[in-house]
């Protein structure tokens, strides 16, 4: 009888635990949030970026045309095989993320990246920069990934 209470008080004690329980709040409404913050340097200055500051002066100064600019990451040797990114540049918004290079260790590593990668080229494109969060299950994919995201953001 003594188990079954405690069996009884522990479930129930999970469960409450388990109902409590708050993941991220929005992750996708805080990300849409931020790419509001680089729209603002469209202005002559970019205090957020220094990587917009060349891409202004090279556009022509005042002009609003910008150009799109196609950047390649570096190949990132992971565990599982290469990765590597490539974004299009639209001013200093990441307006495509594309790999180029993914791992490619069998059949399991082809339905992680499956899984991976479009969840990591959606993140790129909210927080518009290669802080995003890794993908549960694919940690090797999600740290080649930003590593060459970074790369080729550092080139813009």
């Amino acid at each position: 009888m003594r188990r079954a209470v405690l069996t009884l008080g522990g479930t129930l004690a999970g469960v409450a635990a388990l109902l409590s329980f708050k993941t991220h709040p929005g992750t996708s409404a805080d990300a849409a949030a931020s790419p509001v913050v680089p729209a603002a340097p469209a202005s002559a200055h970019a205090s957020g970026k220094p990587t917009v500051q060349p891409a202004a002066k090279s556009g022509g100064g005042m002009g609003d045309s910008t150009t799109a600019r196609v950047l390649t990451g570096q190949v990132i040797s992971t565990q599982y095989g290469p990765m590597q990114v490539q974004i299009t540049l639209s001013g200093q918004k990441i307006t495509a993320a594309k790999v180029l290079q993914q791992t490619d260790t069998g059949t399991n590593s082809q339905q992680i990246d499956a899984n991976a990668i479009p969840k990591l080229t959606s993140e790129t494109l909210a927080a518009q920069s290669a802080r995003i969060d890794a993908v549960s299950g694919a940690s090797y994919t999600s740290s080649g990934y930003v590593q060459s995201l970074q790369s080729a953001l550092d080139k813009a």
